[in-house]
């Protein structure tokens, strides 16, 4: 979920990126949501976690920037609802119990605005559980893919990362800064195998790294791909597997 609305391939999405929400489900432990109660999913994508929280009997709304993926997610589960919101701008005031946020938060320009959003949304005494990329996530594939950059002309292809992926230190006081008390925080290696096989960090590129394609042009895309495999290759490319170097930050927080 991005601050402001984009365009996403929902379909890519739900085909070859399924351990997006299949992770999430962790969080679903530290959620702990009950029948009745009202819970907020900020960054939903097609859906698929959404309507699992929705099986515990809670009242749920799954909210993305992407009209695309909001569609979809509708599609699939239609007794669900979702709407298409901005994370730094959603129209909630002490409305929900509870605030989900799983693998969506780091692609938010306006970190600050989407906590205070997200406070707004909770009611006084509930709690935020979230999981996002933190600081190191995906250190071995962002070297590979700005040295593939550097080696088509693009000067300071670190400038196009749209990411935020902070350390516990710098993201618990930006959450208590807006009355969010953390009483959990944990930053994690999570090593993630790829689908697709051979294919694999082709597809993750197309999916989540179209800041680094749509920096050139389209005839030299292809050696793009090719570069950017090769240059991973040795830290991430074994046995016919893709494994990305995911790095989590998961924190819980109570609204004060």
């Amino acid at each position: 979920m991005k601050s402001k609305p984009d365009s996403w391939n929902s379909e890519l999405y739900q085909s070859s990126h399924s351990f997006v929400w299949q992770y999430g489900r962790d969080l679903l432990v530290l959620l702990n949501a009950k029948p009745g109660e009202r819970i907020l999913d900020v960054g939903c994508g097609t859906g698929q976690l959404t309507a699992e929280i929705a099986q515990f009997g809670a009242e749920v709304v799954g909210v993305d920037s992407s009209p695309e993926m909001i569609q979809t997610a509708q599609g699939n589960f239609p007794q669900v609802v979702f709407e298409v919101a901005d994370a730094a701008a959603m129209p909630y005031s002490r409305e929900f119990d509870l605030v989900i946020s799983n693998a969506a938060l780091h692609w938010v320009r306006d970190q600050r605005g989407a906590i205070a959003s997200i406070a707004r949304a909770l009611k006084p005494g509930g709690r935020l559980v979230l999981e996002m990329g933190g600081r190191g996530n995906l250190r071995h594939l962002l070297e590979a893919v700005y040295q593939a950059l550097r080696a088509l002309g693009i000067a300071n292809p670190e400038q196009l990362s749209p990411w935020s992926f902070p350390s516990i230190g710098e993201y618990a006081p930006l959450l208590e800064s807006q009355g969010l008390e953390v009483d959990f925080a944990v930053l994690f290696d999570r090593a993630t195998i790829l689908e697709g096989g051979e294919r694999g960090l082709k597809l993750w590129l197309e999916m989540f790294g179209r800041f680094a394609v749509e920096a050139i042009a389209p005839e030299q895309r292809k050696e793009f791909f090719s570069l950017a495999d090769k240059f991973a290759a040795p830290a991430l490319f074994h046995n016919g597997v893709w494994t990305i170097d995911y790095k989590r930050l998961r924190l819980v927080a109570v609204k004060l």
